[in-house]
């Protein structure tokens, strides 16, 4: 299983800034521990054209040269620097790498990613350009397939997201998130599920299970890409919810095992995840990585897609 990185990017952040940039790092050095056959990769840079996929041209302009206002860099949460511009690009390119590694190992991880908030001409909540969204148009240029699912479980809607794919028939967004959470005007997914605060185990799988059997009813998917945020967990300082580590874990079971019974291939990004101690968001994400391990061991590549995978 391919892990594609970027933390060795840096975007630098004033001291006390509550962006856990220090998480990315942990991750990569500790993913190996509970996925000895982890295969690490650099993220790969990616050009304007790729990022005007979801992006304006003058959005993508301003950002790369520094002439976002104050206002636009508060939006997004962090200052501008060159670092910015270059992780940022970076995070998105690792999803685009694990959607194509995904087709050959049914899943892949961005140790990062789920840059959900970034619309088509700003940016806001921690997130630049949107990952999912210039992926998933990607796979559909690079003729790897049609029909491409948006799987958002962070805590907060997929309101970006949701917002550059709104008239997009052949990607469908599937938001589960705090209904009172941030953002606190939602934009309008293909599904979204909206949940009260202090939800727990029961009530939240009971909810995805309910949203999972719409999303394939109502469409299917050639390639899911998976927010698996942290943040739902109990311990977490902005998610609002109460789900416990072993809840996450059925949460993740029960997206990839959809998946793998469709033979879907899955591209998961970490999303969000900002625990009240950090060691909580860590133990949350490398639990992800070592269900997806399990899975992507037991891929076996459809043939209708040997035939016509790049």
């Amino acid at each position: 299983m391919k892990a594609f990185y970027s933390d060795h990017f840096v975007l630098p952040l004033p001291a006390g800034h509550r962006f856990p940039m220090q998480k990315y790092r942990l991750l990569r050095e500790r993913a190996v521990s509970v996925a000895p056959e982890i295969e690490f990769a650099e993220a790969p840079d990616i050009g304007n054209g790729v990022l005007a996929l979801a992006h304006h041209p003058d959005y993508i302009r301003r950002v790369s040269v520094g002439d976002l206002s104050a206002a636009e860099q508060k939006r997004i949460g962090f200052p501008w620097s060159p670092g910015m511009v270059e992780r940022s690009r970076r995070s998105t390119g690792a999803t685009i790498g694990a959607c194509r590694a995904a087709f050959d190992d049914g899943v892949a991880l961005n140790l990062a990613g789920g840059t959900h908030h970034a619309h088509a001409a700003h940016g806001e909540g921690f997130c630049v350009f949107n990952d999912a969204a210039i992926a998933a148009r990607l796979m559909q240029a690079e003729r790897r397939v049609s029909r491409v699912a948006v799987v958002d479980l962070d805590v907060h809607q997929g309101n970006g997201t949701a917002d550059i794919l709104a008239h997009d028939d052949s990607v469908f967004t599937l938001s589960l998130h705090g209904e009172r959470n941030y953002p606190f005007e939602k934009a309008v997914s293909d599904l979204d599920v909206g949940l009260p605060d202090d939800i727990a185990d029961v009530a939240y799988l009971a909810a995805l299970s309910i949203a999972l059997a719409t999303l394939f009813a109502r469409f299917d998917p050639q390639l899911i890409i998976f927010l698996a945020g942290a943040d739902p967990h109990e311990g977490d300082r902005l998610g609002r919810m109460k789900l416990t580590l072993d809840g996450l874990a059925q949460r993740d079971r029960m997206v990839l095992e959809a998946a793998h019974q469709r033979r879907i291939p899955v591209a998961i990004s970490m999303a969000g995840g900002y625990g009240r101690d950090i060691e909580d968001t860590i133990r949350v994400h490398l639990q992800t990585i070592a269900i997806a391990a399990e899975y992507a061991a037991r891929w076996t590549m459809p043939p209708a897609m040997l035939a016509t995978t790049p």
